[in-house]
């Protein structure tokens, strides 16, 4: 898929379909993702009073974490580009009881924010910049709708090798003959920042100052390998769509493989430890 309106378009659709996934597994997703979201808002020194938006917040929760610290009489925006994931944020709000702080949940999209120029204080983005068709527009206009002197934090992945939690079920469906072989850093695409070197040039192309990209280690524990698979099914668009297309039987066979490519990462009574590496950078409007 070559035209950018119908990628962008694919990509919406696939986020609004793994939404309600997304809303079941918040709470492991905070929990695995823990160490990326401190490292993001101790970046921001936010303080109360503060205006903070979150792009593609998904549930939500990154931004949830910060919004204590810019209360009291502060305003968070948790937003993203589909209203599936506007309703699974709303929900966590309540869930997780945010108080203190004013919450506007707002559909937006990366690449043309719908917010006035130096309007908020402070951005956090966490894992959303490579799935973008356009991220150097993306990471323009954050630079735009910053103040002056204001914070902006964002986390994409690391390298395919760096992330096996992210390859087992492609190279599964790649084994089996049910998709053709990829390019990796194919972008849009989980690994398409995964360099360093380029996420710091492209923030730097963009206006931002102070930039640092650093790497966080973030480890995924499960119990059993049904729990990763189901999990992965939840929250991935792309492999709920390519195994829609098979048949039962072919499904089977993806799963097995899939065990199979699971097991160097097993403890050997069942609980698989799989490792990731997340880039997290942060910079200075």
């Amino acid at each position: 898929m070559s035209d950018p309106e119908e990628q962008r378009a694919s990509i919406l659709d696939g986020w609004e379909q793994a939404a309600a996934g997304w809303g079941q597994r918040a709470q492991r997703v905070r929990d695995w993702g823990m160490p990326v979201s401190t490292w993001m808002i101790e970046q921001l020194s936010l303080q109360p009073g503060m205006r903070l938006l979150e792009l593609a917040a998904g549930p939500g929760d990154t931004g949830f974490l910060a919004a204590e610290l810019i209360a009291p009489g502060g305003a968070l925006i948790s937003s993203d580009a589909t209203e599936g994931m506007l309703e699974v944020a709303r929900g966590r709000a309540r869930e997780l009881g945010v108080r203190n702080v004013n919450i506007e949940f707002k559909q937006l999209e990366i690449e043309w924010i719908d917010l006035p120029t130096a309007s908020v204080d402070a951005i956090l983005c966490r894992w959303a910049y490579m799935l973008t068709v356009d991220p150097e527009a993306g990471m323009r206009e954050a630079r735009r709708v910053l103040a002056p002197g204001g914070r902006f934090a964002l986390a994409v992945w690391g390298t395919d090798e760096e992330n096996p939690w992210a390859t087992i079920a492609t190279d599964a469906l790649i084994q089996g003959g049910y998709i053709e072989p990829i390019e990796r850093s194919a972008s849009p695409g989980i690994f398409s920042l995964a360099d360093p070197d380029r996420l710091q040039e492209m923030l730097e192309e963009a206006g931002f100052v102070d930039v640092l990209v650093e790497s966080i280690e973030v480890m995924r524990d499960y119990d059993a390998f049904e729990e990763f698979w189901d999990e992965s099914l939840d929250l991935s668009p792309s492999l709920g769509a390519a195994l829609g297309r098979l048949t039962d039987a072919q499904r089977d066979d993806v799963g097995g493989r899939a065990r199979k490519l699971a097991e160097p990462y097993s403890d050997g009574e069942g609980a698989i430890h799989l490792p990731g590496v997340s880039l997290v950078a942060s910079a200075t409007a």
